[in-house]
């Protein structure tokens, strides 16, 4: 049975679809035009008021952390590890294929984080931490490479690998080369190919 509206329960849900539907209105803001917008922008977006926003958010740079953890938790569900245990080339091609996605719907609220982290400490530190993910997802995907390398070894290719995968190659290959989504994955799938050390067999 719904919540009446009324209710503390309903009220509560109603002003989380509102929080929510202001931050999805700053993200498309984000997609069309790669600078933060105002508070009255994204109300208008929204549909709502900008009291509406600052009765859920503390001024425009709590909205902007809100919103960037709320794209990072949306990307994280959207980029589900999968072919974990499969042969090399099919962990490249998912592995690539869900990183190329991520970079295609989520490059303009990248660029915006990057560009304005030097106003906001917690946005190095949200750079950080979703850099820390990229490369744990490396770790995952390409465990049996990079469990023959020595630590030093290890740690010099996930740096190269995570600096190949970054958001701005992808734009590169994308804006700047004019590659469809499918040549720009076939890029990445060979290099990370030629820097990743032979896969070793098997045990029985």
């Amino acid at each position: 049975m719904a919540l009446p509206s009324s209710s503390p329960d309903g009220r509560r849900l109603r002003s989380e679809r509102t929080r929510q539907t202001i931050m999805e209105a700053y993200i498309e803001l984000l997609r069309e035009r790669p600078e933060i917008p105002t508070a009255a922008q994204i109300a208008a977006r929204a549909g709502f008021s900008t009291r509406s926003i600052f009765e859920r958010f503390v001024d425009l740079q709590g909205l902007s952390l809100a919103t960037v953890d709320y794209a990072f938790a949306m990307g994280e569900a959207q980029a589900v590890a999968r072919n974990v245990d499969a042969d090399r080339a099919t962990r490249l091609k998912s592995h690539v294929e869900t990183r190329a996605h991520t970079c295609e719907r989520w490059l303009p609220v990248w660029r915006v984080v990057v560009a304005n982290q030097g106003k906001l400490d917690d946005l190095r530190a949200r750079i950080r931490f979703i850099r820390q993910a990229i490369v744990k997802r490396m770790e995952l995907m390409y465990r049996p490479e990079l469990e023959v390398l020595s630590a030093e070894e290890r740690r010099d290719l996930l740096i190269a690998l995570e600096a190949l995968i970054d958001f701005e190659s992808w734009g590169r290959m994308r804006e700047g080369h004019g590659l469809s989504f499918d040549e720009a994955c076939s890029v990445w799938v060979r290099m990370i190919d030629r820097m990743l050390p032979p896969t070793p067999p098997a045990h029985p």
